[in-house]
């Protein structure tokens, strides 16, 4: 899931290039010779925006499925080393970049490899420790300024996602409440702005982007969203991972107002029903996690 529109698989407006091992192999190998004797293991599943493999012990690549993520191999490596002195989980460490060749049209991403799982809710929903790192990152995250160097773009802003959002109500209706849909997202259209400067946020900030180690959180991935915007579209991952508890914890340790936590909860729904009607009809994990990602924001 991601918090851009991701055009589904075979949208002939996206096209997306055939990915496989062997041409992964080869563009390591042509580019980056110093590893061509290192073991390349694909792993899966690798998620909506990239192709996923594992290089050696000690490396990732990853390859853009879609013209959505092309940016996120430069973005991370010009930023990623500068902001994660100061973040307190650990974040992804970009070695290089590789340039578009083979027929492959993008750049793409040699990254260390993080040890983890992907955060569960069936490990953390209720993790008051979990929700409380997780609202010290955002903390620590948002507090970067334009002084920190050249910022990255500005983010969309919620009312961006209107059209969007109301045709993916009116076609989940049946699945879903439409009526409540729609009074939560009507609130949260109608909800005050955020009226102060603008905030590096990760910009795709939920369950599937988050690593663990021993049952604790130990590193935030993806940062291919990462941009200045309002800190609510951070609070997606309250509604994708968090119980009522747990998200009580965390918004208590935020210290955010009614109108940003609101604003989040549109975020989560903006961004769940994305993913839904995209993805859910060929995916059920997509579709359970999504599932869960409305009900939750729609309960607060």
């Amino acid at each position: 899931m991601t918090a851009r529109a991701t055009a589904p698989a075979g949208d002939t407006d996206d096209p997306r290039p055939a990915v496989d091992t062997a041409l992964v192999r080869r563009l390591v190998d042509t580019q980056f010779p110093q590893w061509a004797g290192l073991p390349l293991t694909l792993v899966d599943p690798s998620g909506s925006d990239h192709v996923i493999h594992r290089l050696g012990a000690e490396l990732s690549v990853r390859l853009p499925r879609h013209s959505g993520a092309i940016t996120q191999a430069e973005k991370e490596s010009a930023w990623l080393p500068r902001l994660a002195p100061r973040l307190p989980l650990a974040v992804p460490v970009p070695v290089a970049v590789g340039r578009p060749d083979l027929g492959y049209p993008w750049p793409w991403a040699v990254s260390r490899w993080l040890d983890g799982d992907v955060a569960t809710v069936e490990a953390l929903a209720d993790s008051g420790e979990a929700a409380v790192a997780l609202a010290e990152f955002l903390t620590a995250l948002w507090g970067f300024t334009s002084e920190d160097g050249a910022p990255p773009e500005a983010l969309g802003q919620l009312a961006d996602r209107d059209a969007a959002t109301r045709a993916a109500i009116a076609e989940v209706d049946g699945a879903f409440d439409a009526a409540a849909l729609t009074a939560l997202w009507d609130a949260a259209l109608g909800a005050p702005a955020w009226d102060r400067p603008a905030v590096w946020v990760h910009g795709d900030f939920h369950t599937g982007n988050l690593l663990t180690t021993g049952g604790r959180l130990s590193a935030v991935i993806d940062f291919g969203e990462l941009g200045l915007g309002d800190p609510a579209r951070d609070l997606i991952v309250a509604h994708t991972l968090m119980s009522a508890r747990s998200r009580a914890a965390f918004r208590a340790a935020l210290g955010v107002d009614d109108a940003t936590w609101l604003r989040g909860r549109g975020w989560a729904l903006a961004t769940g029903l994305n993913a839904y009607v995209s993805y859910a009809a060929v995916d059920p994990r997509v579709a359970a996690q999504t599932t869960r990602q409305i009900t939750q924001a729609l309960i607060g």
